[in-house]
């Protein structure tokens, strides 16, 4: 349950802050990443419940953000997250590779949209929010890798 809670208050959180403050596109963009994997961790607890989760976040986003916002929110996660879901869908590998192959996928194509709908063409706006989510995730799947390794020596 908390990593439902913390992903739908992360989606809503998030939209609101672009909405509120979106000179602070930067700040926001960094705190994107930990919404990526939020999303696979609901992903992994709840299979395709998680749509259920984005769509509770898209509608509490057009009700407390900016329209605009949330629109472009939505379709970028919508994008990825049918590239996330087919990723856990057709993919056999461990967790943690699933993990890393859907964002590697996923990141990019996000990023683009939400930006690309917003208006937002600065480089280091979009670097820092590739760089954090794609950082994000690598650091889970280096972390269950380790843990991976400890229990198979154990």
């Amino acid at each position: 349950m908390l990593w439902l809670a913390a992903y739908i208050g992360s989606v809503l959180a998030i939209n609101y802050a672009f909405s509120l403050a979106p000179h602070l596109d930067l700040v926001w963009s960094c705190w994107a990443g930990l919404i990526f994997i939020l999303r696979d961790m609901v992903q992994v607890r709840y299979g395709h419940w998680s749509l259920a989760a984005m769509l509770t976040a898209t509608l509490l986003s057009f009700l407390l953000a900016d329209p605009f916002v949330a629109t472009a929110s939505v379709t970028a996660f919508a994008v990825s997250e049918l590239i996330d879901w087919g990723v856990f869908t057709v993919t056999r590998r461990p967790l943690r590779d699933r993990l890393w192959i859907s964002a590697a996928l996923s990141v990019p194509v996000d990023t683009a949209l939400f930006f690309g709908m917003l208006g937002i063409w600065d480089p280091a706006v979009w670097a820092a929010s590739l760089a954090s989510k794609l950082a994000g995730v690598s650091a889970v799947w280096m972390l269950m890798r380790a843990r991976s390794a400890r229990l198979a020596t154990a």
